[in-house]
């Protein structure tokens, strides 16, 4: 399918109405197709789109029908939340280099929300990355309508005179649990359809400028007041601040460069707080703005660079750039390339941080370099370097090298597999990790095989690493009927699978083999049952609790667990889950309860609640974690927000509050107060940090 941008003659004004004469001069896009819940039917509910463009824009506007538009779900208006795909919402994606596997994703709801991400390889979503951009909707008796205005500027695209991008639109009916695109989507798909841009529409006849200066430059200034009675020489109420600036140039239409000086990231939230009773680390999401804009393009092997891998390797992490053992480390000066020429993606990445003498952290280099060429139709192959000096433990340098393949089939068939050394002082030998997955993921049937080796010096320390020394092996297959028969129901599924892994030796560290069944139902409500039966050797003893440590030995238990998810339209949703059964010597129980109340559509509460009662043969312990957020968006660009949490494991309880005003796109002012406390103390809490901060950035364009 082909589509034709029409050039405007006069400027539209951008309020979401709809009443331009050019509305009715130029003939709309239509003929939606389901994705949800009927597949390749059309969509019950009309929408039209329009796509235009001038000198300095390209427009979207669409005019949203709905047969019963009081039942509309709109409720989220934080920028960037997955949540705005749990209202009605209309999307929009542009594959700019038209190369069918990337692209750039802009999405509102009736409420205006704004929530832009970058698409890398399908699959890869970052919605950290945010542009200069403008949305308006509005509402009329038969719906709601949207106009979107993108300045191209905004955009990375390869700047020919003809240009030919992919494009694709997405509608969601969220009263009636209802997903169409402009192009069928198939429903194996999910909620990724939108980023599947080997099923998009071609867009032709838009005139982006080819050459432009294309410059951004964002300063800060920060000043704030702290108290660390927790620290080595504790302190109250000490003032600062500080200055520093970001720049962002297009060395191409496709290659950005990006400078920071003096970073600050005081506008970033707390993490939020996690049991562990695992032996193995804890992976906690990047949140720093320098760091997550192109994220995506240091991922390898199909393993995002912001998420965790589970098991997998994550090559290169941004959180070991500037935080040590507790530590925030000050960053003097950085600098990163990102972006595409022809066929080939480039991430280059260059990071020194300051020393903190009293700490024996020293001045640190750090360095990634990432290149993949697309071959085929929708597949790639590529390579990674990362680079610290000193390393962590020697005056020496860690070094990474990897060669990936990333090979998509048909639909649904994707197989990738990687290879990867590390160089570090004082290890040599055995230093490899590599790994072979393949997966079939059809709407119906699932499978999924893999074998993964990490040899005992394999050492990235830019990276994260879960365990160590081991070798896996696993396999899962799933089966998930949609039964006509049974109008509540949307889909069944039923799932198995089986892990093993060894370490280096041979010697069996986890087996676990899991079944689950679930049940999805019209209205968007889930269920979920599960039992996993287990086996965990322990070659050292395990420290689970201050109190109660796990001697050496093998433990065989089994779990049983059951949730009930309450569909998003609700104005009370989320999730209940119990699990209980043995663990290790003994048996565990543990109660989740998490969700969002809707008090207005402006003001939601969002409460988690986890507590594990666990009763072994060495000792007895209760677990449990409170977490409380409340938002009140005062506008799209406007958010106060407050993280209240309490960790009984940690003895810690915190409250982070943070106001954002995005005052003209690009340009923000942030509040942030934060605070820790000890339980332990007598009477309420005692204080053990405080801080308050005010940041001002502001954007100029070139």
């Amino acid at each position: 399918m082909t589509l034709r941008s029409t050039r405007l003659i006069e400027p539209i004004v951008l309020d979401g109405q709809l009443t331009e004469s050019v509305y009715e001069e130029v003939s709309s896009i239509s003929g939606f197709i389901q994705q949800e819940p009927r597949e390749g039917e059309p969509a019950t509910e009309q929408t039209e789109v329009w796509v235009f463009h001038d000198d300095a824009n390209i427009y979207v506007a669409a005019r949203c029908w709905d047969s019963h538009p009081e039942r509309m779900v709109a409720n989220e208006m934080r920028r960037d939340n997955n949540s705005i795909d749990n209202n009605e919402n209309f999307a929009v994606i542009f594959d700019t280099f038209y190369d069918r596997r990337n692209g750039f994703l802009f999405h509102t709801n009736p409420l205006g929300a704004i929530f832009d991400g970058q698409v890398t390889d399908e699959s890869n979503l970052n919605s950290d990355w945010n542009t200069v951009w403008h949305v308006k909707t509005g509402h009329w008796p038969q719906g709601w309508t949207v106009e979107f205005a993108i300045p191209f500027k905004s955009l990375r695209y390869q700047g020919s005179d003809a240009e030919i991008w992919g494009i694709n639109f997405r509608r969601i009916v969220m009263w009636k649990n209802e997903w169409s695109y402009l192009t069928r989507v198939g429903a194996a798909y999910g909620w990724q359809g939108i980023q599947k841009l080997s099923t998009a529409a071609t867009l032709v006849g838009h005139q982006p400028p080819s050459q432009a200066l294309n410059l951004e430059l964002k300063p800060f200034a920060t000043g704030g007041v702290r108290t660390d009675l927790a620290a080595d020489q504790p302190y109250s109420n000490d003032l600062d601040g500080d200055v520093g600036f970001d720049l962002k140039y297009g060395l191409t239409r496709g290659l950005t460069a990006d400078f920071t000086l003096n970073t600050d990231f005081a506008q970033v939230e707390a993490d939020e707080q996690q049991v562990n009773l695992t032996r193995f680390g804890l992976f906690f999401p990047e949140k720093r703005d320098f760091f997550l804009e192109g994220k995506d393009v240091f991922g390898f092997a199909g393993v995002s660079a912001g998420r965790g891998g589970g098991n997998t390797p994550v090559m290169f992490f941004s959180r070991q750039i500037g935080l040590a053992d507790d530590f925030v480390v000050p960053i003097n000066a950085g600098g990163r390339v990102t972006g595409r020429a022809g066929a080939y993606t480039l991430g280059a990445l260059a990071i020194q941080t300051d020393g903190l003498p009293e700490q024996a952290i020293p001045t640190t280099n750090y360095g990634a370099f990432r290149l993949k060429r697309d071959v085929l139709r929708r597949s790639n192959i590529g390579i990674i370097s990362t680079y610290r000096s000193p390393a962590v433990e020697s005056d020496g340098s860690n070094k990474l090298l990897g060669l990936d393949g990333n090979f998509s089939f048909y639909q649904n068939v994707d197989i990738n597999a990687y290879y990867a050394r590390t160089d570090t002082p004082d290890r040599s030998g055995k230093d490899a990790s590599y790994r072979g997955r393949f997966q079939y993921g059809g709407d119906r049937y699932g499978v999924e095989l893999e074998r993964l080796v990490v040899e005992e010096n394999f050492n990235p320390e830019i990276g994260f690493t879960r365990r160590e020394d081991f070798e896996q092996s696993f396999g899962k297959v799933r089966f998930s009927p949609r039964p006509r028969s049974i109008e509540a129901v949307r889909k069944f599924t039923f799932e198995t699978g089986a892990d093993y892994i060894t370490n280096g030796a041979g010697r069996l560290e986890s087996r676990q083999v899991d079944f689950q069944f679930q049940t999805e139902f019209q209205s968007g409500d889930q269920i979920f049952a599960s039992y996993q039966r287990n086996y965990e050797f322990l070659d050292e003893e395990f420290d689970i609790t201050d109190d109660v440590i796990l001697p050496i030995g093998g433990y065989s238990f089994e779990r049983f667990a059951g949730t009930y998810r309450f569909g998003t339209q609700r104005k009370v949703s989320g999730q209940l889950r119990a699990e209980t059964g043995s663990f290790y010597s003994g048996d565990m129980t543990e109660l989740l309860a998490e969700g969002r109340v809707e008090i207005t559509p402006q003001f939601s509460i969002e409460p988690r609640v986890s507590v594990n009662w666990v009763d072994l043969a060495e000792g007895s312990f209760t677990t449990k974690l409170f977490l409380a957020r409340l938002n009140y968006m005062i506008s799209p660009r406007t958010f106060l927000g407050t993280l209240l949490q309490y960790n009984s494991e940690a003895n810690e309880m915190t409250a982070n509050i943070r106001f954002r005003w995005e005052y003209q796109p690009g340009s923000d002012i942030f509040v942030v107060y934060s605070d820790g406390r000890d339980t332990l103390a007598s009477g309420f809490p005692a204080l053990q940090d405080r801080s308050l901060v005010v940041k001002f950035t502001r954007l100029f364009r070139f």
